[in-house]
């Protein structure tokens, strides 16, 4: 299994629509990546002012492969531009090292 990480940086002010985001983004997520190898995705939301983190979404594949070929899916530009619905702020990706 591959973990990868996608974060929303900004402040506790900054728009970002959890209810838009849980209900409509992640099963459009699941939708298009279940059948390649997504096992699992969650969004958590901090809400101390820490590192700014607005939120924090852990994407679970099967393997290498299967993340590659969810960033190589058709459906990516559609998942990309739904971000707009929920939020301005941009996504940043990146994979989860075992220590």
């Amino acid at each position: 299994m591959i973990s990868l990480f996608i974060t929303y940086s900004g402040t506790p002010g900054d728009h970002f629509d959890k209810d838009y985001y849980v209900k409509a983004h992640l099963p459009l997520v699941r939708e298009a990546w279940g059948s390649i190898g997504l096992l699992g995705i969650d969004g958590f939301f901090p809400t101390g002012t820490g590192a700014g983190f607005v939120a924090v979404i852990v994407c679970s594949f099967r393997d290498e492969a299967a993340m590659q070929a969810a960033f190589a899916s058709p459906d990516l530009p559609a998942i990309m531009a739904d971000v707009a619905n929920f939020t301005a702020l941009t996504p940043t990706f990146g994979r989860m090292v075992p220590l």
